[in-house]
């Protein structure tokens, strides 16, 4: 997929995957994609609904090894 920006939150614990992701998308454009890498195990829920309630899309998302990685595309 093709993101404008990596956000790495890989060994942040809750709530920094989410404060990370929430200052990079403030960089980004309205309908591009942000790509999110983290570790912990609560950032598959969390970001799910940080996306929804902030407008944005979840586009799509994979755990690999341990590194979850999320796809937003920007409201």
């Amino acid at each position: 997929m093709d993101s404008k920006k990596i956000v790495d939150a890989k060994g942040l614990a809750c709530p920094m995957p989410i404060v990370k992701t929430k200052k990079e998308m403030e960089m980004v454009e309205s309908g591009d994609i942000l790509e999110v890498q983290a570790t912990d195990k609560g950032a598959k829920s969390d970001l799910t609904a940080w996306t929804r309630s902030g407008g944005h899309v979840l586009l799509d998302s994979k755990e690999e090894n341990g590194v979850f990685t999320f796809w937003i595309k920007k409201g």
